[in-house]
């Protein structure tokens, strides 16, 4: 799923300079595979997706279905042929219903609130440059209700 953050928070975006940063949720165990890529075309969505399930695979986790959003890259027949060669069900949310996708939409909160714009960083690329350790933090020590208060990694 792509999202955007913008690079300074005092100054209304002008819709230029943002970052898009593409989510991977594991359904059981809440781990997280994010990346932040300059766009959400079909050839990143595609890219990023290949990367995700490599990132989940190494960690033991079996991908069977992926659910995305109605994004133009993640509908694309790109990214749909390659779900279809590595055999992955893909589900497509209900437009315009974000709780479809509960899961990401409430990590992309929590990614927004406990990262992206929890501390002030001097620029984009050192709050991207943040990100591994973050996501690193999240996976092995933020206890989460939702997992009786053990971590992803724990999960």
């Amino acid at each position: 799923m792509g999202h955007r953050i913008t690079g300074d928070r005092r100054n209304p975006s002008t819709g230029a300079g943002h970052d898009c940063f593409h989510v991977a949720i594991d359904d059981a165990t809440r781990l997280a595979y994010v990346e932040v890529l300059p766009d959400e075309t079909r050839r990143s969505t595609t890219a990023f997706l290949v990367r995700a399930l490599r990132g989940f695979r190494a960690r033991g986790i079996r991908v069977e279905r992926v659910m995305m959003d109605n994004g133009s890259g993640y509908v694309a027949r790109l990214f749909r042929k390659a779900l279809r060669m590595l055999g992955i069900r893909h589900i497509r949310t209900r437009p315009y219903t974000p709780k479809t996708n509960g899961k990401a939409e409430r990590f992309i909160q929590t990614l927004l609130r406990e990262w992206a714009y929890a501390i002030p960083f001097s620029s984009s690329q050192s709050r991207v440059a943040d990100l591994p350790r973050w996501l690193t933090w999240y996976n092995q020590q933020r206890p989460h209700g939702s997992l009786g208060r053990r971590t992803p990694a724990q999960a």
